[in-house]
Formats: structure tokens, sequence, C-alpha cells
């Protein structure tokens, strides 16, 4: 039997060496994390709960833990001959109560069961979405905002009766929300605490319930907000709005309002980080001659930006600044054009002549080009 047990040492995660503090810090953790009330129903995790008691009340006796690091499992194992005489009979007859331990995790003190029953729960967190344009999601803007939170109720101040008179203590737990439920293990019998399911762990029963929210304390409402969208947000990104979700239980803080940001694509641009770029048509004049050009600008309208003569098609260029600005530094990103030469059409018969003649005019020079490019082709 002892030899399919794993060291009680990995179980808790800790070294040979740890100190007291170390392994009750990781009993606690374990603990909480593999608690029945944590897990209901959940097997694997029972199992895991009491592997984890088991270690921890060897390593945590130092005359335990002395036997253990000399005969390992053994020391504990009647068929082996070694250590404790009758197995685990050494813990037999002992009650393990653990809620010390779960009271630390909910705000009480040792024996502090009442203030668990009671003690404030901040309120969940609400998600929304909202949707802005290109433009606004650039320069930022100032957006309403609707979404459903769960309030206390205004008639019953969050009690859930109807008059204060009316709310009796529980006479299942005494009042405390939870209950002790003694278990006998392979350790002996080890008290844990489970949630009241009369009081629904509340610790109180109420005779007449509140009618706008019956007897529940809450209501969900409607809610609007004016929200600042900050310049230089992105597709996708969340705005947090602290104390904005639903209401905290027994005076605990309210949750918080998470809004998702889902930005629209626009007809010009596209974004990258912080730069933005877009594809400007050009004539074949223009790409021949250079000049200056019309290039579309973030939030509307146009600006002049000079080509290089002999431009090609494809060809890009940065103008700096003028991309989106960067949410946190405010520095803004760069607008990158692409050029695409667009080839004339519906000419007339003096145009295709006028355009033949240029074609031909440049001979061999547009012949090497053509050969140029196939030598690279196909060698």
């Amino acid at each position: 039997m002892a030899e399919n047990k794993r060291d009680y040492y990995e179980v808790l995660g800790v070294s040979k060496s740890a100190g007291e503090d170390e392994i009750k810090k990781a009993y606690r953790s374990l603990a909480k994390k593999y608690h029945p009330d944590m897990n209901p129903g959940d097997k694997e995790a029972e199992v895991k709960f009491k592997e984890v008691n088991e270690a921890y009340a060897v390593l945590s006796d130092s005359e335990k833990r002395s036997k253990y690091d000399r005969f390992g499992h053994d020391a504990f194992d009647p068929a082996s001959g070694g250590g404790y005489g009758g197995g685990f009979g050494g813990f037999s007859g002992v009650d393990f109560d653990f809620g010390d331990i779960f009271s630390s995790f909910f705000g009480g003190g040792s024996g502090s069961s009442r203030s668990r029953a009671n003690a404030p729960i901040e309120g969940d967190d609400v998600a929304t979405r909202i949707s802005v344009s290109f433009e606004e999601a650039a320069f930022g803007c100032k957006k309403e905002v609707n979404f459903a939170r769960i309030e206390n109720c205004p008639d019953c101040n969050g009690s859930g009766a109807e008059k204060a008179s009316d709310i009796e203590k529980c006479p299942e737990c005494n009042g405390l929300g939870r209950i002790n439920v003694r278990q006998q293990t392979m350790l002996g019998y080890m008290q844990t605490q489970r949630t009241c399911q009369r009081c629904a762990g509340r610790g109180k029963i109420i005779k007449s319930p509140c009618k706008n929210c019956n007897g529940k304390g809450r209501i969900r409402i409607n809610k609007k907000l004016e929200v600042n969208i900050p310049s230089g947000i992105d597709d996708r990104q969340n705005i947090i709005l602290r104390n904005q979700g639903s209401a905290g239980l027994n005076g605990g803080p309210n949750g918080d309002l998470i809004i998702e940001v889902r930005v629209r694509e626009d007809k010009i641009f596209q974004r990258e980080g912080n730069n933005i770029y877009c594809e400007v048509p050009i004539s074949f004049a223009e790409a021949t001659f250079g000049g200056e050009i019309d290039i579309p600008v973030l939030g509307g309208g146009s600006e002049k930006y000079k080509i290089p003569d002999g431009t090609q098609s494809g060809t890009s260029f940065t103008i700096k600044g003028k991309g989106i600005p960067d949410i946190n530094t405010k520095r803004k990103g760069d607008l990158i054009i692409t050029v695409a030469v667009e080839t004339p059409k519906n000419l007339n018969s003096k145009q295709k002549e006028l355009l033949r003649a240029f074609s031909e005019s440049l001979g061999e020079n547009n012949s090497s080009k053509k050969q140029s490019f196939f030598k690279k082709f196909f060698k």
C-alpha cells in the first residue's frame, strides 16, 4: 500500500528543506483549491484533498516528519514493521478541523464562521461592447454605453425582507451560515464545514420577503453611461471602469465594467500598430514626370505630396507623424502610401497615335529592359 503513495513533499509542492511556514502556506493553498465546498461532486478533488491533508498531518508534526524523512511511507505502514505500529492508528481518534484555515480565506479569524457567512464579497464584473468608427478610434470621442448590472434593491436596501423584524437567525446553523460535518477517513475523523442548505449560507431566514426583489435583496437594472474613448484605441481593446459593475454582497465593493471596443473598417485606410496604410492611384503622366499628387489624410481632406519622376507602380512613400497616436504616449505613427499607376482608358485615335509614337521612340531602351527581365526569369 505504501509503495503506491506519492511523496508527501511532492504532494505539497515543497522541498525537503522547507520550513514550517512554507509547508503551512503550501497546505493552505492546496486545501482551499481541493476543498469539497469548492469542488462539489468532484471525486478527483476529494481524493486530492485527502492526500493533501495526509501529507500535512505528517510534515507539520516534527516527530512524524522526522520518522518520515528516515523511513518514508514505511514509517506509518504496519506491514513494514517500521515506524509507528498500527499504521495510521497514530492518528485515530483525532479530529481534523480546518475551520481556522478557511476562515482566513474569507476574512475572519480563527473560528469566525459567523464573519465568513456575512463577509464582504466583491460584486461581479460586467462586460459589454461598443462600436466606433476608424476616425473615432484615432482621435478619441465620447460614447454612450448601455449595459445591465445587479444592484441592491432600493425598497429593502439589500436585506431581502419587507421589514427588519422579518429577518431571523437560521435555526439550522444558528446564524453561522455553515454546518460542521464529521467524516471517518484513513487519518481518523476529519471535521469540515459545509454551506447550510436551509439559509444558503446567509445565516438568516426571511419570514416576509421583499415584494420588489422577491427576497433576493438584489435586482437587475439597465444603465446608461457616457464613456470617454481615448485616442489611439485599437480594435478589441478594453476600457475598464472601476466599481461600475454589479453590487457586492454584505457591503463588498462593486465589480468593474469592462467595455470591449470594436473599430469598424475604413474605406481608405488600414491600420497596423500606430501606422496607417492606403493606396493612391496616379496617372501615367504623374508617374512619368513626377510632381505633386493629392494624398488622403486621416480626419478627412487631402494634402499635396511630391513624388519623383519615373515612379513605378507599387512604390511606397512614408509621411512621418500622419498616423494614429499611441494610446499611452500620444506619439503619432506614420502614413504609408503606395502608388498604383492607372492605365489610361478610352483613348481617341490621336491619343493612341501619340502614345504609339512615344513607345516606338523608346526603341532599344524598352527592348533592353524586356530582355533583361527574361534573362533574370529564365537563368
